[in-house]
């Protein structure tokens, strides 16, 4: 008898394990590197491998899926339509934001994180009410109607907006204009800083915290001491830390803009600057290894980035990108103002040697020499005042001195990869949608099975 009740009450405790709720996740952490798939996050790790430094936290974490990107419309997404299956399961047609593609609104994981009692931050190193953050308050059939996104901005009542500005804030020309959205901000109960001086000032309550007033954060490149959306997500954390919990989504926006580019370089730094802000992540989560999930994503991949080049056969020379010192976009402004100046080629020739390291000389065993070819082609766009062409061929050669080349200035249909960490992180695992990354989040949010 003793040997039975031992038995039942062994039966009864099984029941109760598996008749448990799953555990939920008190803090969840969504980023998104727009346009970031395999080809840039195994370009950034093999650069990083050849300088001797350890591979990007987002490489590390231990979990992972393989995700597919299509849109309602198309193979390949635009930005807005990934964002929407991102922050809302479903998909929608390219260019829409936060709506279905018969035009009925969504809900974003965000808005429930936000009816599940916790706070909400939305930090995006490009414009506030750009496609990305807005997939995850606004319902627009069109991603380009800017001003009246922030005013859907101020109306969701989230709890923190961080990273760049806000994009035609003052659109006197929008019909559903109704003042400069700072001001609205302030008017509804925001607090705003704008800059590094008003950021240190920031003590609670909701806020609005931008680098600059009506754009993006500058790239790392150019100027690396600006405030960076590690440094918007740890102010973040401060202010929105609370007993139940937050909701993060954290994008790097302008990965995808030097993919569209064709600046390896760039990018590797943006992905770079993005892993940085993973980081701030992992840090707070390793205080609170049962309460926290981790997610990492990219929305689509942008610019067919391809790691080899048949000018370089089998080898791979990723250590050469550390030689470029801008971005594509300053480069092309110096260019131009060199070429506004009437400058001939040999001040071309400084800019280059300075940008990129291209050598000039006739040392055959310097890797960043130019051949005659290249030369007289750097000559004939410079000389026709092409400042455009002029830096796309520059990056080009200098891409393909490292064994770096691109199909496409535009998106492509190449999957991206989910990767995951603490409270439940398994369940990112196989093939997956991006649909499938709200969804799975929304489970753990709740403690559903």
């Amino acid at each position: 008898m003793r040997k039975f009740f031992c038995a039942l009450a062994c039966v009864l405790a099984c029941g109760l394990v598996f008749a448990a709720p799953k555990k939920s996740a008190k803090y969840v952490f969504l980023f998104i590197g727009d346009g970031m798939s395999i080809p840039q996050r195994m370009m950034v790790s093999n650069y990083l491998k050849a300088l001797g430094k350890p591979d990007l936290a987002i490489n590390k974490m231990p979990d992972f899926a393989l995700t597919t990107t299509f849109s309602a419309s198309s193979l390949i997404t635009d930005s807005a339509a990934a964002a929407t299956a991102i922050a809302c399961g479903e998909k929608t047609k390219n260019g829409m934001v936060g709506v279905a593609p018969d035009g009925k609104k969504l809900v974003s994981i965000a808005e429930i994180a936000k009816k599940t009692g916790r706070k909400v931050g939305i930090i995006t190193s490009v414009t506030l009410n750009h496609a990305t953050p807005a997939g995850f308050y606004a319902k627009n059939q069109s991603r380009g109607a800017y001003y009246e996104i922030a005013l859907e901005l101020l109306d969701s009542g989230f709890d923190y907006f961080g990273g760049g500005g806000v994009g035609s804030h003052d659109d006197k020309k929008s019909k559903a204009y109704k003042g400069d959205i700072y001001d609205l901000a302030r008017e509804s109960g925001y607090n705003v800083a704008i800059g590094r001086d008003d950021f240190a000032k920031i003590s609670g309550g909701k806020t609005i915290a931008v680098e600059n007033k009506g754009g993006a954060i500058p790239y790392f490149i150019d100027k690396p001491d600006t405030l960076r959306i590690s440094d918007f997500l740890k102010k973040g954390i401060e202010l929105l830390d609370n007993p139940r919990g937050f909701f993060f989504m954290v994008e790097g926006g302008k990965i995808d803009w030097m993919c569209h580019a064709n600046d390896a370089a760039t990018t590797l730094m943006e992905i770079e600057d993005f892993n940085r802000a993973v980081e701030v992540a992992i840090d707070f989560a390793k205080k609170r290894p049962n309460e926290t999930l981790i997610v990492v994503t990219g929305d689509h991949e942008t610019g067919g980035l391809s790691l080899g080049f048949a000018g370089t056969g089998y080898s791979l020379y990723m250590d050469r990108l550390a030689l470029q010192k801008a971005s594509r976009d300053a480069f092309k402004d110096k260019a131009k103002r060199l070429m506004k100046k009437g400058e001939g080629f040999g001040g071309a020739q400084e800019l280059l040697a300075e940008s990129f390291g291209f050598d000039f000389s006739d040392d055959k065993k310097n890797h960043m020499r130019l051949h005659s070819a290249e030369r007289e082609e750097l000559k004939k766009y410079f000389e026709s005042g092409d400042a455009d062409k002029f830096a796309n061929a520059a990056l080009r050669i200098f891409n393909n001195r490292a064994g770096i080349a691109w199909t496409s200035t535009a998106h492509t249909a190449l999957p991206v990869i989910t990767s995951a960490s603490g409270v439940r992180s398994g369940e990112f695992k196989g093939f997956i949608d991006n649909t499938d990354i709200p969804k799975i989040i929304a489970k753990i949010l709740k403690g559903n099975p």
